[in-house]
Formats: structure tokens, C-alpha cells, sequence
């Protein structure tokens, strides 16, 4: 069985930079934001029963974030039920990921780690964290961010430090330099434990 390593962090903290470094140094990464991509796409397994739920919210180029958005601030209970949807077939890809993939170690890239449970999946939990005031400065150079908008989403993921208190590892992903070591030493870790 491959090590599976959970990697976990609010907006802005540097997840798919860190994921990216993983992914440099030989690591199979998997993304729960792509599989929500492949998912969303005009063939994709999510398509039917998003379409069954919202059916405006289908078009040629498959699921419409954009109107998903749009029904969830209409009506917050639209998220449930969008979830409902999408999480086991998320969940279904990931597996099909790490039954395909015959590397010893696996970086299973998850936004909503704790919030979902998958965390009891995994054989080591990351967290990328950085300073309050870096994860804003990042977030605000997004284009179309409001400050209203980067509070809401803050709002709505598990507080950083809730992560950071349940993580096995923190990378400070504060600069490239102390990202970097922060993978290299979770790597360290991992190769120990296999040895061990």
C-alpha cells in the first residue's frame, strides 16, 4: 500500500505551489479541484445529476460554476445538495487514483480535507499555512477579488489555526525557500517511516 499523504490549507496559503513541489521532486499528485474539473466537463460523471438538481445550470461546455454559484447565494441549502452530488464521485476518482498509481508515495491535493472527514484516510496530514496578513495580500492580487469575497470564503473554511492544530505537519510556505523545506522534510519523514 502507497503512503498517502493528505495536503490541506486555506485560500491563499500556497497549497498548489507546495502541491507542485511534491509533484517536482517524483511525488503522483492528486487534485480534488481537477477531479471537480474532469467531473464538471460536458461528458462528465457529475453532469446528470447536477442537471437533474439545476437543470439551467448545464451547457455545452458541461456544469456552469458560475450558475452553481449563483443558485447557492440565491439559497445556501443549494451547496448541500450540490455536495451530495459531488463529494462520492470525487471521492470515487481519488480511489480510482490511488488503485492505478504504483508509486510508494501519493500527495492526495484535498481543499476541503478536515471538512469532509478524509483526513481519517490518510497516513500523514500536511497543512500550508502562512501569516494572516500574507494569505490576504495573496488572495487581494487574484484578479476579480473583493475584499468582501476573500472574508466570505475565509469565513467559510475551517479557521487556520483549527488546521494547523490537527495537521501532523505544517509547512510554513512564507517564502519558496521555507516551502520547499517543508516538503523536503515531510519527504524525509515518509522514506524513514517506510524504512523503519
Amino acid at each position: 500500500m502507497a503512503v498517502l499523504i493528505g495536503l490541506t490549507g486555506s485560500i491563499g496559503m500556497g497549497k498548489s505551489t507546495t502541491a507542485a513541489m511534491f509533484a517536482a521532486r517524483g511525488v503522483p499528485v492528486w487534485d480534488a479541484d481537477a477531479a471537480v474539473h474532469r467531473l464538471y466537463a460536458p461528458d462528465g460523471a457529475a453532469v446528470q445529476g447536477i442537471g437533474a438538481l439545476f437543470p439551467d445550470a448545464i451547457g455545452a461546455s458541461g456544469v456552469s460554476r458560475d450558475r452553481l454559484k449563483a443558485h447557492i447565494a440565491a439559497n445556501p441549502a443549494a451547496l448541500r445538495q450540490i455536495e451530495q452530488v459531488v463529494h462520492p464521485l470525487v471521492a470515487a476518482d481519488r480511489a480510482r487514483f490511488i488503485e492505478v498509481t504504483p508509486d510508494p508515495v501519493l500527495l492526495l491535493d484535498i481543499p476541503l480535507l478536515f471538512e469532509t472527514g478524509s483526513d481519517a484516510e490518510m497516513d500523514l496530514v500536511v497543512v500550508v499555512s502562512t501569516s494572516a496578513a500574507e494569505q490576504e495580500a495573496r488572495v487581494m492580487a487574484r484578479p476579480g477579488m473583493t475584499a468582501q469575497r476573500f472574508r466570505a470564503i475565509v469565513k467559510a473554511q475551517l479557521p487556520d489555526a483549527e488546521k494547523r492544530a490537527r495537521a501532523d505537519v505544517v509547512i510554513d510556505t512564507t517564502t519558496m525557500e521555507t516551502a520547499a523545506a517543508g516538503v523536503d522534510k515531510v519527504l524525509r519523514m515518509v522514506e524513514k517511516d517506510r524504512h523503519a
